[in-house]
C-alpha cells in the first residue's frame, strides 16, 4: 500500500472561513499559531465541525485490495476516481499464469492476507480469471471472476471532518485490518501543520497504530 498527497488546503483557508462568522481577519496571523488555535477550538473543541469542510485533501491510493475498497464506498463524503479494470486488466491478461505457491509473483496483483489456505484460493482465482481473459471474453463480463483480494488504485478527495470521521473509525482495533494500515498512511501523508487536527481520533488500541 502506498498513500501520496496530491493537493491540500492551505490551514489559512479554513481559518479566513470561520473568521467571515466574526469579520476578525484583523486578528489572523496567516495560517499560523493564532489561526491554527481557531481552527482546532472552533471545529473541534466547539464542534463547530462544518467549518473543517473548508480543509480538502486529494490522495493516490496504491495497492489496496478490492475489499477494502468496498469498505471506502461506506464513507459517502468523499469523491473516489478507481482505475478501472475495463481497460486495464490486460495486465494479468499479458502475464505468465502463477503457480499456487508463489506468493511473491502473484503479490503484483493481490494483496496477500498472510494466511497461505486464503492467499492460495487467491491465487487459484486470478489464473481462473487470466484463462478467461485469454480466452477472448470480455473485460466487462471476466471481471466478474475477480477476488476480492485483486489490488487496485484510486485518487480520493475528501474533506477534514469526513477524514477525521475516517481516521476515528478505521483506525479501530475492530476495523479491517487494511483499512488500519489505509487509516494511519493517510494520516502520515498529511502535512505536518495539519496532523494536531486528528490526533485525538486515531485509536490508540490499534493494531497497527
Amino acid at each position: 500500500m502506498e498513500v501520496t498527497l496530491k493537493h491540500h488546503t492551505p490551514l489559512e483557508v479554513c481559518a479566513h472561513a470561520i473568521r467571515t462568522c466574526w469579520q476578525s481577519f484583523d486578528k489572523s496571523d496567516e495560517g499560523g499559531e493564532k489561526d491554527r488555535a481557531l481552527i482546532d477550538r472552533v471545529g473541534n473543541k466547539y464542534k463547530h465541525a462544518s467549518t473543517l469542510e473548508h480543509l480538502v485533501y486529494t490522495f493516490y491510493i496504491q495497492g489496496i485490495s478490492r475489499a477494502l475498497l468496498q469498505e471506502l464506498a461506506r464513507h459517502r463524503i468523499a469523491s473516489p476516481s478507481v482505475k478501472s479494470t475495463r481497460y486495464t486488466l490486460k495486465e494479468l491478461k499479458n502475464s505468465e499464469p502463477f503457480k499456487e505457491d508463489d506468493f511473491k509473483g502473484a503479490e503484483q496483483f493481490i494483496v496477500l492476507t498472510g494466511n497461505e489456505l486464503v492467499d492460495t484460493a487467491s491465487i487459484k482465482a486470478l489464473n481462473n480469471l487470466q484463462q478467461i481473459l485469454k480466452s477472448g471474453i470480455s473485460n466487462d463480463i471476466a471481471k466478474f471472476c475477480l477476488p476480492e483480494s485483486y489490488k487496485t488504485e484510486l485518487t480520493w478527495t475528501v474533506n477534514a471532518r469526513s477524514l477525521q470521521n475516517f481516521i476515528e473509525l478505521r483506525s479501530n482495533k475492530s476495523a479491517l485490518w487494511e483499512i488500519q494500515n489505509l487509516a494511519k498512511a493517510l494520516y502520515e501523508a498529511l502535512p505536518k501543520e495539519h496532523q494536531y487536527l486528528y490526533m485525538s481520533y486515531i485509536s490508540t488500541h490499534s493494531n497497527n497504530i
